[in-house]
Formats: C-alpha cells, sequence, structure tokens
C-alpha cells in the first residue's frame, strides 16, 4: 500500500523509508512557532527541563499577535518574557509591534515554511501551512518547548481523507465558503486526527489565500493537518517569498484513504456558520432575516489582501449601516501597506469601517471588538463557540469577506448579490 501526502513527509523526517497510519515516530522539525499566549508556557517549561541553548536559532518564530499592542498589563508582562527569552537565545524570527503580523499569515509570508516542511505551533491553526504542501499541525506549550529545544516531535501517523476539487467557483464564493461547506458535511470530529488531503482539478482554480483558509481551518474539523497538492501557484508562491529550497511530495496511486469526498467548486452558494459550531452551516439562501451589531473583517483566516479587495469591491461607495460597527484588520504590516497603496483603506474609512493593526485581538475575545450580552456579530475568523467574541450570550455567525461586507451594508447576514 502506498502513502499519502502527509505519511511521505513524515516518513522522510522521520528517516524512514515508509510509515502506515497509526505508527509513532519521531520527526525533524523544520520549524517550531509559538504566540505572545502560548509561547510564555512553553519558555517555563523549556527553562525548567534546564535547557541551554534552542536547536536552531532560524528554526523557531515567536510571534505575539493575539494581546498585542499589549491590551492590559498581564499582556505586556506576557510579551515581555518572550522578548526576554527570544533575545537571550537569538532567535532571529521574532516580530513584534511594527514588523509583526498575524502569525498565520506573517510564516508564510516571511518564506519562514515551504513545501515539504514539518512544523509545529502552540498554535491550533498551525495547519494553515498546509496551504504550501507542508505538515503543519498545532501542538501543546510542552511540545514546543521539547521542539525548540531538540528540534524534534512526536507523531502519530494520521490516516486520511482525500478531497477532490472539481469546477472553479463562481463570483462571490471563495475559500472560505468551500471550508464551511466541507465542515458541514462531515462535522466538527469529521476528521477527527486526520489528514485532509486536497487534490483534482479545481486545486488549480484556487487562489494561494483561498488555500491559506481552507487549510486554516482544518482543525475546525478535528483534523490533524490540511494539505494541498504543490502546483505552479505554489511554486509561484514559495519563490515569490522564500529562497529555501522545496520538495514536492505526491501521493501515490495506492494511497489509503479511509474517505473520498468530491465537491464541485461551480456548484457552491455563499455559506454561513451559524452559532455555535463552524458544522452548523446554511447556504445564504437559506439564512432568512438575522440583524447583527458587528462585522469583523480579518483574522489569520480572511486577512489577506485578497479578502480585503473583495471587502473593498463591495464596500467602494457605499455606507455601512448605522449600528453596525464594522472592524476590519489586515493580517500583516505588509497587507497594511499594500491595501493603503491601493486605496483600500480609504475606502474602508469613507464607508464607516474602522481600520485596525494587525492583530488577532476580536476572533478569541481578546480586545478591540468584544461583544456584549444579546449582540450578534458576522465574522471572517475561524470559530464561534459560545463566548468566543465576548459575551457568553452574544453571537458569532462566520462568513467569507463577502458576506461580511454585503452584512454591514444592510445590517441583516447578506448575499453580495443583494447589494452589488
Amino acid at each position: 500500500m502506498g502513502m499519502t501526502m502527509t505519511q511521505k513527509i513524515l516518513a522522510a523526517h522521520a528517516g524512514l523509508d515508509k510509515v502506515v497510519a497509526g505508527q509513532l515516530i519521531m520527526a525533524d522539525l523544520d520549524l517550531v512557532l509559538g504566540n505572545d499566549v502560548t509561547s510564555p508556557v512553553a519558555i517555563n517549561e523549556f527553562n525548567k527541563i534546564g535547557a541551554e541553548g534552542v536547536f536552531d536559532k532560524t528554526k523557531i518564530a515567536l510571534v505575539p499577535d493575539h494581546f498585542t499592542p499589549n491590551k492590559d498589563i498581564k499582556s505586556a508582562e506576557q510579551c515581555k518574557l518572550i522578548r526576554e527569552f527570544a533575545l537571550d537565545k537569538g532567535i532571529e524570527n521574532y516580530f513584534e509591534i511594527g514588523e509583526m503580523g498575524i502569525e498565520h499569515a506573517l510564516i508564510p509570508e516571511k518564506g519562514l515554511v515551504v513545501g515539504g516542511d514539518v512544523v509545529i505551533g502552540a498554535d491550533s491553526h498551525t495547519c494553515t501551512y498546509g496551504a504550501l504542501g507542508a505538515f503543519s499541525t498545532g501542538v501543546g506549550s510542552t511540545d514546543m518547548a521539547a521542539g525548540m529545544a531538540n528540534g524534534k516531535a512526536w507523531f502519530k501517523v494520521p490516516e486520511a481523507i482525500k478531497i477532490i476539487l472539481k469546477g472553479s467557483l463562481p463570483k462571490w464564493v471563495s475559500g472560505k465558503d468551500v471550508i464551511l461547506h466541507i465542515i458541514g458535511m462531515i462535522g466538527v470530529d469529521g476528521a477527527l486526527y486526520k489528514s485532509m488531503e486536497y487534490t483534482g482539478p479545481g486545486v488549480a482554480s484556487l487562489s494561494m489565500d483561498d488555500r491559506f483558509t481552507i487549510a486554516n481551518m482544518a482543525i475546525e474539523a478535528g483534523a490533524k493537518n490540511g494539505i494541498f497538492e504543490i502546483d505552479e501557484k505554489t511554486i509561484a508562491y514559495m519563490k515569490e517569498h522564500s529562497t529555501r529550497e522545496y520538495t514536492i511530495y505526491k501521493a501515490d496511486e495506492d494511497a489509503e484513504y479511509v474517505e473520498t469526498i468530491e465537491i464541485d467548486l461551480a456548484a457552491l452558494r455563499p455559506t454561513v456558520a451559524f452559532p455555535h459550531l463552524p458544522d452548523n452551516t446554511r447556504t445564504i439562501d437559506e439564512v432568512g432575516v438575522v440583524p447583527i451589531h458587528q462585522v469583523v473583517i480579518g483574522s489569520c483566516t480572511n486577512g489577506r489582501i485578497g479578502d480585503l479587495r473583495i471587502a473593498a469591491e463591495i464596500l467602494k461607495g457605499r455606507k455601512i449601516k448605522k449600528g453596525v460597527r464594522t472592524i476590519i484588520f489586515p493580517a500583516t504590516q505588509k497587507i497594511y501597506l499594500q491595501a493603503m497603496e491601493e486605496g483600500l483603506l480609504k475606502i474602508f474609512v469613507e464607508a464607516g469601517a474602522a481600520v485596525s493593526t494587525p492583530t488577532c485581538g476580536p476572533c478569541l475575545g481578546g480586545h478591540m471588538g468584544i461583544l456584549a450580552s444579546g449582540e450578534r456579530a458576522v465574522s471572517t475568523t475561524n470559530r464561534n463557540f459560545v463566548g468566543r467574541m465576548g459575551h457568553v450570550e452574544s453571537e458569532v455567525y462566520l462568513a467569507s469577506p463577502a458576506v461580511a461586507a454585503a452584512s454591514a451594508l444592510t445590517g441583516k447576514i447578506s448575499s453580495p448579490e443583494e447589494v452589488v
């Protein structure tokens, strides 16, 4: 029996000719990632085990992004600890205010991940980098500490789900709609500890922004990782952003999958996840009338330049409905600058939106967009659990940038077709 993409990457990094699902292996790491929530715990564990230095100063990335710019004394103390650790250990990839971004947008942009890599991060959405044909997955802070010390991690080789994409997306339908559709089909545990492997002729029609979004939300289906086949678009992205050598791994013809799913991209409609789980999905045609109080466009899921361009296309020359707070978060400083140069920020401000520095803030109910009791938000983020963005009696509806922007104009969950 052959191997999947993920299995081939893990075998290579474990120094093995072959691995099978369920096998326990120790693999070499190409990058270890942490943020301002998880890194302090990892640093404390790192110090407990008596490690003197990190395994490779170029293969660790620390990105304070969740509660930054610091919202209070506690978050300031956390960032101070990380800052001092990075300086003491000579960690090269430390990115703070002014040069930082939301970690899962920043890491690919900086060229720190390429195809064939094995990446762990003490953040569940580390699976984002599967868009580049890498094996990347979230881990706990203790695993991050061990990874920083010795450059290795234990894995159980995952089973895989093969997702064959066909056709191309219609206007106003994006990668966010694809992944919400899939999660709605299989459920939040439908891919539990499995690899979601994307292939088929439809992959070529997806932008890299679409692929990052789809890979980012693999964890919302319970997956260990999501991964795309590398094609010309992937290679062009990696060459633009990185000088590192990449490796292309393609699944064997006889690779074993526990399930195969076929998706006709052309048949998809804008999709919304209702509270309080990402699998509680409805197409825009099934939504009904849902008044809203806040719109958030951004995050590690949908804060890239393509997302902002879509939002700007809908908001240009129009006014956000009075009483709807609309907050837009470019995911990195580079994206912020590009949006400014393209005139997108002007469009947002003239429409009545607030534009923020890159931060995870509102996604996890951290700051800069907290919801009060009884309030509803349409958000391009990735989770809509109870209390995720604030009060336990608030509600979060997950949607694409197109639906979010249209909803800001009408004051209710709306299709872009209603306003454009």
